[in-house]
């Protein structure tokens, strides 16, 4: 569901899962502001609220370990629905605790970024990250239901806003270049004002919620099409977790745009000028296209990605905007290491 207001409801959906208890996950960051409305909505649930610290730093086994054993101590059993509050991390922990506790509870995800609206609330993939990189210990466990209520971006931080448009960006480069104008055209006046742009800010989540959910409803796990939604990601992976996470995800994944467009371009791949159309899409969203971190280190970080097959990282490239001929491309990383130079 999206829409204003659409938090009131969550209670209706919760009985719709036939749970009897809930549990809301959320951080430090969103549950001052709406953990209490949450609660007020399921209060027919008895529902515990468990608040982790906020950041992708936190989004590790240990949480997941805190947030099950307290959701054990307070006897919640099978019957549970567990509704993720938050943004992106919340969404891929809490998911990935639904998927395992009790062997699987129902699951809504209640997306309050940009980002989780428009991307990583939908399709069903939860996870953690290890030392080794981002997402590499989960399960596909689909939420029940998606609650997308624009009301939340009221309290949305302006540079989470602009990582959000980074995905929206990548929607409309692999799908739709109609839409990729759109974003790229409306990006400034967006991030200026989102309040004052509501009605293009509904358009955007909604095109993007219906670019995945037709991708995922197609290969819900990932063995084709859906891989050509990683774009971006292989290297905008590495980059996060090489600066720290003191990149957001959109910033990282729009630099790792702008890599693999041009890698494409430099394999016959992705049509000439693909890259900096990104570029200059980019820049009207107040969002990077380039890294000073050490290409070494991300090429390295890559091979211990979910894309290797056979010896080989394969990247999602377009061959051009709006459009996929391939789902994958195998690249030799001599090939990945000349972007730099």
């Amino acid at each position: 569901m999206v829409g204003g207001g659409a938090l009131s409801r969550l209670g209706e959906f919760a009985a719709s899962t036939r749970a009897h208890r809930a549990a809301i996950v959320t951080d430090t960051n969103v549950g001052p502001h709406y953990a209490a409305r949450a609660a007020a909505a399921l209060a027919a649930f008895d529902p515990a609220i468990v608040t982790t610290p906020a950041g992708e730093t936190h989004k590790t086994r240990e949480t997941w370990a805190r947030v099950t054993d307290e959701l054990l101590t307070r006897e919640l059993g099978r019957d549970t629905v567990i509704v993720a509050l938050g943004g992106g991390v919340i969404g891929d922990l809490a998911g990935f605790v639904a998927a395992t506790y009790m062997r699987g509870v129902p699951l809504i995800q209640v997306p309050t970024s940009l980002v989780a609206m428009v991307d990583a609330a939908i399709g069903g993939k939860t996870g953690v990250d290890v030392p080794a990189g981002k997402n590499l210990v989960g399960a596909f466990h689909a939420a029940q239901f998606v609650i997308v209520d624009p009301d939340f971006l009221v309290t949305l931080p302006a540079r989470e806003f602009r990582g959000g448009l980074a995905e929206a960006i990548k929607h409309g480069a692999i799908a739709d270049a109609g839409y990729f104008d759109f974003v790229a055209a409306r990006a400034a006046d967006l991030c200026a004002a989102p309040s004052a742009n509501a009605a293009d800010v509904l358009h955007l989540i909604e095109r993007s919620v219906a670019i995945k959910a037709a991708v995922v409803t197609r290969d819900a796990r990932e063995s084709g099409e859906r891989k050509i939604l990683n774009f971006g990601h292989t290297l905008g992976h590495a980059i996060e977790a090489a600066s720290g996470y003191d990149l957001r995800h959109g910033e990282a994944i729009a630099i790792g745009m702008v890599l693999e467009a041009r890698l494409g371009e430099a394999l016959g791949v992705t049509a000439a000028g693909t890259a900096a159309a990104l570029t200059a899409a980019f820049a009207r969203a107040g969002l990077p296209a380039a890294t000073p971190l050490d290409p070494a280190d991300l090429v390295a970080r890559t091979r211990t990605d979910k894309k290797m097959s056979a010896g080989r990282v394969e990247y999602a490239l377009p061959a051009a905007i709006g459009r996929f001929e391939r789902w994958t491309t195998p690249v030799d990383d001599d090939a990945v290491l000349a972007l730099f130079e």
